[in-house]
């Protein structure tokens, strides 16, 4: 035999301890009465407070979190991949002794300097109208290209780091932070 169905007159009926709606006592239909919502905390539980995230691997291994050398402070150079921690310089190759270390650098990187395609369109058409359209063959545009090696040799090891070339002054300031390094290493 099939069961009466509840919805022949056209409004649901409730059954006892039910309530109509979804803030009701009961969860709404379809969903399960024993699994917990997603997202969001279930009744009798606590936050976690003042644990803070902690990233896992596949299957749940948590990800050690990464540690500077025993005794190390706050970086105080930075050049590309190469960092200068405490007494020490942090390379992805290894650590190596800031004491006696050698510093060098070699400028890979150049400067063009050409006339945009706007500026000769410009020229030809004002020179027609008027005089005036040979200055735009002064506009002149600038692009630098190109990379500065940074090295660094100590404790028999050696490391090499590219760093990109944003303008013409990108090789000052790699100076700059090398001398720093350099007033270091004594």
């Amino acid at each position: 035999m099939s069961e009466p169905n509840p919805y022949a007159d056209g409004e649901y009926k409730w059954g006892p301890g039910q309530q109509g709606g979804a803030s009701g006592g009961t969860p709404a239909y379809g969903y399960p009465q024993d699994a917990p919502g997603y997202g969001y905390p279930q009744a009798g539980s606590t936050p976690a407070a003042g644990v803070p995230y902690q990233p896992t691997l596949p299957g749940g291994v948590p990800i050690p979190p990464p540690h500077a050398p025993a005794g190390s402070g706050a970086p105080l150079l930075s050049l590309g991949d190469i960092t200068v921690v405490g007494d020490q310089i942090i390379t992805p190759a290894g650590s190596m002794p800031l004491k006696g270390a050698v510093w060098n650098a070699m400028d890979m990187s150049r400067t063009e300097e050409k006339l945009p395609t706007v500026a000769i369109v410009l020229a030809i058409v004002f020179f027609i109208f008027c005089l005036l359209g040979l200055l735009f063959l002064l506009m002149k545009e600038k692009s630098t290209t190109g990379f500065i090696q940074v090295t660094v040799t100590s404790g028999g090891r050696h490391h090499a780091t590219m760093i990109p070339a944003t303008g013409p002054d990108t090789i000052h300031w790699v100076m700059g932070q090398l001398n720093y390094a350099r007033s270091l290493s004594v």
